[in-house]
């Protein structure tokens, strides 16, 4: 089970578990009731109310996952979150790598941080800020959503934490199985992607240039695999093509 400490206000959860890995144990969950400089993918800020919103870094030591294999732990974090969140309602999605997504608002976002060492990882922070009961936003941020907004009422916030933290674990545990066992795990993670209906969906690369593509797989690697309108697959690294929204 997981081992909770509370901050009553810290800079980043996950820098701050970052600090204090080597003397935590592994499934601590260090969350906040203020975050003041949240950190997202692509070095983007992560905006959260106080008092409003899920915002928790887990520690887990030693994954039994190689450095090549990596992306399993990503895999199997937005899978679970986005399964938590889909007993509220249908509409949940995995927007690749890990964003989770309600219809074409960002509900969620998650960010991995690992230590290596050689061929192995020393340990994991995974970081997730869930909009809970915001409901005004007042970034830049393009199109944010709150599970307030889905289900029309509040959600109590510790109840919340503690089912979503369980989930994860659960999932973690699963990514290191073997490939085969694996294997279902990233079907339905692959299965819970966003847009991914069989349908050509618009993408951009930092060209400007853009395309229509439909979701194929995700690679072992964590490149998100798109088959073009002509019916050629091509790989892609995070960065190198943006989901047209």
């Amino acid at each position: 089970m997981p081992r909770y400490i509370l901050l009553h206000e810290t800079s980043s959860t996950n820098s701050y578990l970052s600090r204090m890995a080597s003397i935590l144990p592994s499934g601590t969950v260090i969350y906040t009731n203020s975050q003041t400089s949240g950190r997202g993918q692509r070095g983007n800020s992560w905006e959260a109310e106080p008092g409003k919103n899920l915002t928790f870094s887990m520690l887990v030591k030693q994954p039994a996952v190689v450095p090549s294999k990596q992306f399993r732990i990503s895999e199997a974090v937005s899978l679970a979150v986005v399964e938590w969140l889909s007993q509220y309602s249908d509409g949940f999605s995995v927007k690749w790598p890990n964003d989770i997504y309600y219809n074409d608002k960002k509900i969620c976002g998650i960010l991995i941080e690992h230590v290596l060492c050689g061929n192995a990882i020393v340990h994991t922070i995974v970081g997730v800020g869930i909009n809970v009961n915001q409901q005004h936003f007042l970034s830049d941020a393009p199109n944010p959503v709150s599970l307030i907004h889905v289900t029309g009422h509040e959600i109590p916030l510790e109840p919340a934490l503690h089912e979503v933290c369980e989930r994860i674990e659960t999932a973690l545990d699963f990514s290191k199985a073997d490939d085969a066992a694996f294997a279902t795990l990233h079907e339905r993670y692959v299965k819970s992607m966003y847009r991914n209906d069989g349908q050509l969906h618009g993408f951009e690369l930092p060209s400007g240039e853009r395309f229509h593509a439909m979701i194929a797989d995700v690679a072992e690697s964590g490149m998100l695999k798109l088959r073009h309108e002509d019916g050629s697959e091509h790989e892609y690294a995070f960065k190198e093509v943006a989901y047209l929204i």
